[in-house]
């Protein structure tokens, strides 16, 4: 068993080590329960992390894993499980954020499986994945277990829900040589089986500051039992900026980002029954700022990494007060605020876990539309494999595209594809001017990304 220690060089140098990645992630100093966080995880055996969504967890416990990894160790030191691939992808990116020496990997259902097994093949220090995808690698003895002295349940409450038990017990059965449990949930009444083996465990709890007074919860009364009509007002009535719609069944989020569309508010959906890569691509969008409206499911309640946003609007109340704070945990983040909305039926009964007089939110009719987008989303043929990075990138629109630096937005940069903001109004000069130029020596198709959600047709 190999002991489990501090790294020295990062211990000796751990408070320049923290500011220098605060300072790359964009972040001033660690909220009370990250400090909390830290200082257990890298000091105590087992630890229960409990804190409402958007508090800042997954940052609070990849620091003190940081301090703990081992440079002269080359396998998996840490296993990450989470229950879905947006919250495996978002770990990743954080990661990646902070710029360590360790590599990471994550692993999920819906990536290809050669992609998985060739970056397994110089194993990670950390390894993020889904339970499914993770129990199919442990079957396949796709990395060795024998080093992985670290372990970590995000979002440990949602596995749960989902019904993973089974592949949590087998994952965890096969870690022989764990030294450190980490499991973490955004609410209190998690019940954690005993194959956890987390014995003792020191526990953070910090779900009482779920009462955040960031939040303003506001009610809009439908006077009719179908609701689109309050909806398009309500986003007529609001500040611009982006707002995510929850609704509580797939084909509603379809029927009513339809309906929106119809009536000049371009809006996208977002649920489970999606295929993966089409979820990411509109999730790309929502990110990069060319779509404002997204109608969803709890889908993304949690685990998504999307920027902090004003509003979140409950098309339908969720059955649960957990699922509510979820969705809420989306706006009034860390030190923001944020407003919910709860769109009403008026002959309709608040549920039980909503209490006391909400102030009423009037919408007139008669209000302009929103304001487009300011940008649009560009779809690029080539990505990481391909040996194209965001600098790549940037100078080739710069330079063949004849744009500013301050016409390009948000750059993401994935295995195969790329997506990049371009303000609006230069788009069709863009696409104008690249036609026939190639970067890197090479000719990639460009053009104004697929719009998933409109049957395969491109935004013009």
């Amino acid at each position: 068993m190999i002991p489990l220690k501090i790294n020295n060089f990062n211990h000796m140098n751990a408070e320049d080590q923290n500011k220098n990645i605060l300072s790359k992630i964009g972040i001033d100093s660690l909220n009370e329960m990250q400090v909390a966080a830290l200082n257990a995880i890298t000091n105590e055996q087992n630890v229960l992390l409990l804190s409402p969504t958007g508090s800042g967890k997954t940052l609070a416990f990849l620091l003190p894993v940081l301090q703990l990894l081992q440079e002269d160790i080359r396998q998996v030191q840490c296993l990450i499980v989470v229950p879905s691939r947006e919250l495996a992808l978002q770990t990743e990116q954080v990661w990646k954020k902070m710029g360590t020496k360790f590599k990471v990997n994550v692993c999920y259902g819906g990536h290809a499986l050669d992609t998985e097994l060739k970056n397994l093949s110089t194993p990670p220090a950390l390894l993020i994945g889904t339970p499914g995808r993770l129990t199919d690698h442990l079957e396949r003895e796709s990395f060795d277990t024998g080093s992985i002295k670290i372990l970590v349940l995000d979002e440990f409450d949602k596995s749960l829900q989902l019904g993973f038990l089974d592949e949590m017990n087998t994952i965890i059965s096969q870690l022989p040589c764990l030294q450190k449990r980490v499991l973490l949930s955004a609410t209190s009444d998690v019940e954690i089986p005993a194959f956890v083996k987390m014995e003792s465990p020191v526990t953070l709890d910090y779900t009482e500051e779920e009462k955040n007074e960031a939040l303003s919860v506001k009610l809009v009364v439908s006077p009719e039992k179908d609701k689109i009509d309050s909806l398009f007002h309500l986003l007529c009535s609001l500040d611009p900026g982006p707002a995510l719609i929850f609704c509580n069944h797939r084909e509603v989020t379809e029927r009513i980002s339809d309906l929106l569309n119809k009536k000049g508010i371009e809006a996208g959906y977002y649920h489970g029954g999606m295929d993966q890569d089409d979820r990411e691509r509109i999730l790309v969008r929502f990110r990069n700022g060319s779509l404002h409206y997204l109608v969803t499911t709890d889908l993304a309640a949690r685990g998504l990494d999307i920027a902090e946003m004003n509003h979140v609007i409950h098309y339908h109340l969720p059955a649960t007060k957990s699922e509510f704070v979820h969705r809420n945990g989306r706006t009034a983040r860390m030190l923001a605020s944020g407003t919910a909305y709860i769109i009403q039926f008026k002959e309709d009964k608040m549920p039980d876990y909503i209490s006391g007089n909400l102030d009423i939110l009037p919408v007139a009719s008669g209000k302009p539309l929103p304001d487009a987008p300011e940008y649009r989303t560009i779809y690029v043929s080539g990505g990481k494999k391909n040996k194209l990075n965001k600098s790549d990138i940037v100078g080739f629109f710069l330079q063949k595209g004849k744009l500013e630096r301050s016409d390009l937005g948000l750059i993401e940069v994935k295995d195969f594809i790329s997506f990049v903001a371009v303000r609006a109004s230069v788009v069709k000069t863009l696409l104008a001017n690249i036609r026939d130029e190639k970067m890197k020596g090479k000719k990639y198709k460009i053009e104004v990304a697929r719009d998933v959600n409109k049957m395969g047709k491109l935004l013009d």
